[in-house]
């Protein structure tokens, strides 16, 4: 006999896990989520948090706090590269280029245009207890730490799990429904016999985060991200990442730091604390260094993919489902839109609106947008070697040969323009990474869960770089600010707590009353408005709508409760309410009579 029922469990307790669990409760689906671990992460980790997982952030409640204790906007507008930062040489700490990041600071215009909220940058151990917080007061007594899944088996009606409490030392069974393995990989994949895929051993890298006041060597308030490229070690990678770590202060006043350095993936000094922080305090070189040691890590930038989102009752999501090198801030961010993809299908299938199938399309829409992130993730990583090739740094060349070849960026020498403009474009191509606003935030889906309508294929301006705003299928709902009774909205907001949103033209009544019976007949949760610059339900005040909509005034766009367009009709149609209930059986998996 199990000791407790619940249609969702839910193992881990990171990102993946608790947004899982904030969202679920948001849909008013009971979970109980797990973790093995006492405490929320001890390690920085991922620290970047996107437009879109701030939107999601938003829906279940948490993104205030998120915003108050991030870093301001006014510090996160860009990244710089610079020659070390102090030292005996001249050139130390001089800036060699610099790079909008992410926006800007939301002040780049497509940013702005995309979405009303702005990319945010908070360490995952000052996010994750954040999160846990808001998950606890969502879903109280059900979001346990230190609870250990130690044995799971699959049947037809689900999962039954045992359950190590390493508080009190007993154990106890949870017969669940479905189970989300956010893990890390740690137990259910190996459980199950489900590995992953890819490179393994890219880089070794060790993290150090310390605790030190910087901000008598350091400017530039600005900048987030600091490539240390310093001369007397030769490269990006190679001399160290700094990256402040606030928590009240930013910029170069902040008051804990972590540097990454990469190291031989067979070099044993990675694994030898003295020398790890000989080799810190050699490349900050700053006059007597003692920082306050917070704590060091050694990890290896890999970028594997599981074999299967899905195994019968049992999904995959956030680093149990795929691993990448932290370039671009997207592991953290696939996580969050991995369970904010996965939970509106569940909860649909458990509410009896939807057919086991659409269960499926996790993995069909989910797998390909992490596998592309991986791919650009390690791509970034790579493309960071462009700087050292364009400056020609190298650890094999002695200390002075490197400063000699960095030295026409600020002396006028017959090799300065060549040398100048060679480091320009080779900066220029890191927008790969700190601008990949199609990657991060417009990635498309392609499943069963998508109504095709016909038209061309998408074939974007720039697959990385550029988001393009469309309401085709299987593209994420264009952001718009409307207004109604005096009160300015986003658009996307309507799809909150599980919404389907059918939007119509100025003249789509009858799409409004077709939605609106379908709801009533099916008890589906649809909303369904007209929005235009005139005589709407929601006036288009700034004619955002208008400009991306890609319809008539008679046509409609469905969107699906994760801001995805489902279904779009161009014009009007004879019996609206037929083709809408067509679109909803499939994208449902279920024949809607």
């Amino acid at each position: 006999m199990t000791d407790i029922q619940v249609p969702v469990l839910i193992v881990g307790g990171g990102g993946a896990g608790l947004t899982a669990s904030m969202t679920l409760s948001n849909l008013g689906i009971e979970s109980l989520l797990v973790t093995a671990f006492p405490n929320t992460s001890i390690l920085p980790k991922a620290h970047v948090l996107n437009q879109r997982t701030m939107e999601i952030f938003t829906e279940v409640g948490v993104a205030p706090e998120i915003y108050k204790r991030s870093t301001p906007a006014k510090n996160m507008k860009a990244t710089g590269w610079y020659a070390g930062i102090t030292g005996d040489h001249d050139g130390y700490g001089r800036e060699l280029g610099r790079l909008e990041v992410w926006g800007g600071g939301y002040t780049d215009p497509d940013y702005v245009a995309a979405s009303p909220r702005r990319t945010c940058n908070l360490p995952q151990i000052r996010l994750e207890p954040v999160l846990r917080a808001h998950a606890e007061s969502l879903n109280p007594g059900n979001v346990r730490f230190n609870h250990e899944l130690t044995a799971l088996v699959q049947d037809d009606e689900g999962v039954v799990a045992t359950v190590h409490n390493k508080d009190d030392g007993t154990d106890f069974t949870v017969r669940a429904k479905y189970l989300f393995a956010a893990d890390g990989g740690r137990t259910v994949g190996k459980i199950l016999g489900v590995g992953m895929t890819g490179p393994r051993d890219l880089m070794r890298m060790v993290t150090v985060h310390f605790t030190a006041d910087l901000s008598a060597y350091l400017k530039d308030d600005e900048v987030l991200i600091r490539w240390l490229v310093n001369p007397d070690f030769g490269g990006s990678w190679s001399s160290g990442v700094l990256v402040p770590m606030g928590p009240e202060n930013w910029g170069p006043a902040s008051e804990e730091w972590i540097v990454h350095m990469q190291y031989a993936t067979d070099d044993p000094e990675a694994m030898q604390r003295k020398k790890v922080l000989d080799r810190l305090k050699a490349t900050l070189g700053v006059p007597g260094f003692d920082p306050q040691v917070n704590s060091i890590s050694q990890w290896v930038m890999e970028g594997v993919i599981s074999d299967k989102f899905r195994e019968g009752s049992v999904f995959f999501l956030g680093d149990a489902a795929h691993r990448h090198p932290p370039t671009g801030g997207l592991g953290l961010n696939s996580a969050v839109h991995d369970a904010y993809n996965l939970c509106w299908k569940v909860a649909s299938v458990l509410r009896g609106q939807a057919g086991d199938s659409l269960l499926d399309t996790y993995e069909a829409e989910r797998k390909p947008v992490d596998q592309n992130n991986i791919n650009n993730a390690v791509a970034n990583a790579m493309n960071h070697f462009v700087i050292d090739k364009a400056l020609n740094l190298s650890p094999e060349n002695s200390p002075a040969q490197n400063w000699a070849e960095v030295r026409p960026l600020w002396e006028d020498l017959p090799e300065s323009h060549n040398k100048r403009h060679a480091l320009n474009k080779a900066i220029g191509s890191q927008t790969m990474e700190f601008r990949h606003h199609n990657v991060e935030f417009g990635y498309t889906y392609d499943s069963t869960a998508i109504v095709h309508d016909g038209s061309p294929e998408y074939v974007p301006l720039d697959p990385v770089r550029l988001y393009e705003p469309s309401t085709k299928p299987g593209h994420p709902m264009p952001h718009a600010f409307v207004e109604r009774e005096g009160e300015r909205i986003p658009l996307g907001i309507l799809v909150h707590g599980g919404h389907f949103l059918l939007i119509a033209g100025e003249d789509g009544g009858d799409w409004v009353e077709a939605a609106n019976k379908i709801a009533a007949e099916h008890n589906l949760p649809i909303k369904a408005a007209t929005v235009g610059v005139l005589d709407s339900d929601y006036v288009d005040v700034r004619a955002s709508w208008l400009k991306h909509r890609e319809i008539s005034p008679t046509g409609a766009v469905l969107v699906r409760p994760d801001r995805y367009v489902a279904f779009r009709s161009v014009n009007g149609a004879a019996d609206a309410q037929a083709v809408l209930k067509s679109a909803l059986s499939q994208v449902l998996a279920t024949e809607l009579m």
